[in-house]
């Protein structure tokens, strides 16, 4: 796959995390120093967020999620610290669940790959929140039997929410103080970066907005891992002493080699909690992995779930396309991530607004238009679809009868507008115009995106 570079203001970053492994970036960024490098005077570090996608547009390194519970298992087989928890699908399992923790109380978790869980609250009963404290066997069936098989809703899944299909039941913890830890692969530095914050146990955005000297940061080598004195550093930071120093180092350094060897995209525990002995325990895990790693991760790969996920990427993954749903009214179909974003953007320069990035790559065939047609199709707010291709690697002429394939399979009931360039473009362009179908042409990328808005208006 190919490296994606995105531009801003001052400087040109380069999205790393489609190479297969560290050594691979690093050996990279030395070989391009000037292409890669930032003007230090141009550096801002709160660029450095935990987010890896950006809300506006597509995910320029595709991320697998994981649940909670799926997150603390890999982190407690690897000798980090996390409190006992029972996995429960129905209000029964949820009983039995606390029974078999043995504690006083307990907390039910709903299970959905979004966060907010805790200020989340059901959509047919607002009184109902997705994290709630549980002191005997029955009111953990009853807080599981409220949220199983209903939609909660966070300030991560929009109003619809998202149906929890099972909970997490853990036991207990005394708690001291709450922390915050994450690791990210820092676009800006080229590598893995530890960051921790006294402010644990709320959003890290808003942290990072408001006081964003409360969030301290530490680079590490992905070969050599975390060293000692700089997480000795990070507990001096956080205000830690005692027992509590040599729990953070062996915290801290067990997570950075989960990050590295599961080849992980994000990993943040929130709230990292300080227990009334002085141990460190992750209270709540989340963890993301670069999809390109896959292959050489199955134990991951089996965890996905894939009814987290919106149906329609899924469908898009099974047939080779890149695709990502987006809240706008035009489809967009084209050939190369840098050409996809760039169509989207002159789209919102228009007027308009992206439905989709949906990338078919560079050998796209019939049959991988027409199921692309059908995702788009498949979203009722499409108003418009626009195919956008350059002919490359690719000759027009092969797009254009595919595309006039995929109409006739799919049947569309919006306007399409059709912009050819490249090898063969001429020929192409006549084979479009030549046919009985409701096709616009356009000449130029701007063109066609003036025509696909002035279509969905």
């Amino acid at each position: 796959m190919p490296i994606v570079i995105k531009h801003q203001p001052n400087f040109t970053k380069i999205n790393f995390t489609r190479l297969k492994s560290y050594k691979n970036r690093m050996a990279l960024r030395r070989a391009v120093p000037s292409l890669t490098a930032p003007p230090r005077d141009t550096y801002n570090p709160r660029l450095a967020r935990v987010e890896q996608i950006d809300p506006s547009g597509a995910s320029a390194a595709p991320a697998m999620k994981i649940h909670e519970f799926q997150a603390k298992e890999i982190l407690r087989k690897a000798g980090v610290a996390v409190p006992r928890g029972i996995v429960a699908r129905s209000a029964p399992e949820a009983a039995e669940a606390f029974r078999s923790l043995g504690g006083p109380v307990a907390v039910v978790k709903a299970q959905i790959h979004a966060g907010g869980r805790g200020k989340g609250t059901l959509a047919d009963n607002p009184k109902q929140r997705g994290v709630e404290l549980v002191r005997s066997a029955d009111d953990a069936a009853r807080v599981a039997g409220n949220l199983l098989g209903h939609a909660l809703v966070t300030i991560q899944t929009g109003k619809e929410g998202q149906v929890v299909r099972q909970v997490l039941v853990e036991e207990g913890c005394d708690i001291a103080r709450e922390l915050y830890l994450g690791i990210v692969v820092d676009r800006a530095s080229y590598g893995p970066v530890l960051m921790v914050s006294s402010e644990g146990g709320v959003n890290i955005e808003e942290v990072a907005a408001r006081t964003p000297e409360l969030i301290y940061r530490e680079r590490f080598d992905p070969d050599a891992g975390l060293q000692s004195y700089q997480a000795r550093k990070l507990a001096a930071r956080l205000g830690l002493k005692g027992a509590s120093v040599a729990s953070a180092e062996k915290f801290m350094k067990g997570l950075c080699r989960v990050f590295v060897n599961c080849d992980a995209s994000l990993a943040e525990i929130n709230p990292l909690v300080v227990t009334g002995v002085g141990d460190l325990m992750a209270l709540d895990a989340k963890m993301t992995f670069d999809d390109n790693s896959l292959l050489r991760h199955k134990d991951l790969a089996e965890l996905r779930d894939l009814a987290e996920e919106q149906p329609a990427e899924v469908q898009a993954a099974k047939a080779g396309l890149s695709y990502v749903k987006l809240d706008g009214n035009i489809g967009c179909l084209v050939n190369g991530a840098g050409l996809a974003m760039s169509t989207m953007d002159l789209i919102k320069l228009h007027g308009g607004s992206p439905a989709n990035f949906l990338d078919v790559g560079g050998g796209a065939n019939v049959e991988q238009v027409t199921e692309a047609f059908r995702i788009l199709l498949s979203d009722k707010n499409v108003k418009a679809v626009l195919v956008n291709i350059f002919g490359g690697i690719m000759r027009c002429t092969t797009i254009a009868n595919a595309v006039l394939a995929a109409y006739k399979t799919v049947g569309f009931n919006v306007p399409l507008v059709v912009r050819l360039e490249g090898t063969e473009v001429e020929e192409g362009r006549k084979i479009l115009a030549s046919s009985d179908l409701d096709i616009i042409g356009a000449e130029g990328l701007t063109d066609a995106a003036k025509k696909v808005v002035a279509a969905a208006a």
